[in-house]
């Protein structure tokens, strides 16, 4: 592009035209705005302009995801955590039987003791 004529000319009669200055980018408010975007581009980060009712309902459908996978890991289990998981529950069951019969001894008449005695005594 070819520059106009009154460039080369040093007439001092001539005004020269000067570029015009924009209010918004010379602003404070704006310089701050412009530097803060350009540094989080920089990290990567993105303006967090979302409403505050879109926020929550990404973060519920975060954690319902989240939520669904936890269940379906405990689904699959393999062969031998749910034999053990039999064993265990088999274990604490003859506890707690071993338990009540402990309660049953102890809530016992003094004199069904004092027999019980006498019979292994008897006995030996």
């Amino acid at each position: 592009m070819a520059e106009p004529d009154y460039i080369e000319d040093d007439n001092p009669e001539l005004i020269r035209p000067q570029k015009l200055i924009n209010p918004v980018k010379t602003s404070r408010n704006h310089q701050d705005l412009h530097r803060e975007l350009l540094m989080n581009q920089k990290r990567g980060l993105a303006p967090q302009n979302k409403p505050e009712l879109q926020k929550v309902m990404e973060k519920r459908k975060r954690d319902q995801v989240i939520k669904q996978k936890e269940e379906e890991a405990q689904k699959k289990k393999s062969d031998l955590e749910i034999e053990l998981l039999k064993r265990q529950q088999k274990l604490e069951q003859l506890e707690l039987e071993k338990q009540k019969l402990q309660e049953e001894q102890e809530n016992a008449p003094e004199f069904v003791k004092v027999k019980g005695n006498l019979r292994r005594t008897g006995q030996e």
